[in-house]
């Protein structure tokens, strides 16, 4: 009999290339991905899959949209992308995050809950842990496990860590089968371009200043995307129901390294760089330990940066087009929360 998995957000970033993957690899699945197509969302994304999947456009904030294509469909497998996940446009209007990452989420477990699934699974993120700063323990550096407790700094964080929360309840009180994944930074092709490596990326083409928070020493653990994509469909396959699984690569780059990369690959001076104010609640060091991940699932990530960074940088500049079209729908956010902020010295 022909499974069918209901992939929320799948529009996405993260979420197309899912898509993607699971077309690929299962393709007696029937895959409906349903997409609200805000701002972020892109329908050509799914242009190379568009005939071995059935869109529907719909809010998960929308209770009635929910209910109506888990009544047409009845998914078995249900993997929920679909979040507001930048954090600077949460510091500056939260409610939309409140609305979409929880009151969504709760939207979705309610309609599992009031049918037979076999799996659901909560697509998280690294932030929900909070910062880990600069310590470290007996010299050696601290990482993330899914043991470490939950301690959002940003409103982002906070929805995302809520949603959480609202999914383990309903693995305790009703006993539905869920998981959640905890990733780190993701790369690769069709990210939405007011995110760090394809927003620098092209400024940096046009000769634009690269506007980095604070001394730029912040570190974050990058991931190829289609690792991450593996991972997923490792946990929702074959992972412990009720458990979290963290999802990282020991991969940990400043984001003034991974400027200075950019820059050296496109044969840009470092000039370009500027350091801005720092954003509100930034957090220091985020890295996870993938240990359960590869020793519970045999899950390890198999894209190189080195190589995979270079692949990521080829695919935007054949898809100019695309990131021009992205650009003008956050055309007057980028102007509001960059290149107003003020400049400062180092």
């Amino acid at each position: 009999m022909s499974q069918t998995i209901l992939i929320v957000g799948g529009a996405g970033f993260i979420g197309s290339n899912f898509v993607h993957h699971i077309a690929s690899q299962y393709p007696n699945y029937k895959i409906v991905v349903l997409d609200a197509l805000t701002y972020a969302g892109n329908l050509e994304n799914l242009e190379f899959v568009k005939d071995k999947i059935i869109f529907i456009k719909g809010n998960i904030a929308d209770m009635n949209a929910v209910s109506s294509v888990f009544q047409e469909y009845s998914p078995q497998y249900i993997v929920n992308f679909a979040a507001e996940t930048h954090v600077d446009r949460s510091i500056v209007g939260p409610q939309i995050f409140l609305e979409t990452n929880v009151k969504g989420t709760q939207n979705l477990l309610e309609a599992c809950r009031k049918m037979e699934i076999k799996r659901y699974l909560q697509v998280s993120t690294d932030e929900v842990y909070g910062d880990l700063g600069d310590h470290f323990l007996n010299d050696a550096p601290q990482y993330f496990t899914e043991n470490t407790p939950l301690s959002p700094n940003c409103p982002y964080a906070a929805s995302k860590a809520s949603a959480d929360l609202f999914v383990r309840s309903y693995f305790e009180t009703y006993s539905l089968p869920v998981l959640i994944t905890r990733c780190t930074n993701n790369y690769g092709p069709y990210q939405y371009p007011e995110k760090l490596i394809p927003f620098f990326l092209f400024r940096a083409m046009q000769n634009q200043s690269l506007p980095i928070y604070g001394d730029g020493k912040n570190v974050r653990d990058w991931l190829y995307v289609k690792d991450h994509c593996e991972a997923i469909d490792r946990v929702l396959h074959h992972g412990k129901i009720g458990e979290v699984y963290n999802i990282g690569g020991h991969n940990e780059k400043t984001n003034l390294q991974i400027t200075e990369i950019l820059l050296e690959k496109l044969g840009k001076p470092k000039s370009l760089i500027t350091f801005v104010e720092d954003r509100l609640a930034h957090d220091r060091r985020y890295a996870m330990d993938p240990t359960k991940m590869r020793e519970q699932l045999g899950w390890e990530p198999r894209y190189p940066f080195e190589k995979w960074i270079d692949e990521t940088i080829s695919w935007y500049m054949e898809h100019q087009e695309w990131v021009d079209r992205c650009a003008k729908r956050s055309e007057e956010f980028r102007k509001q929360n960059y290149d107003q902020r003020k400049e400062e010295t180092h």
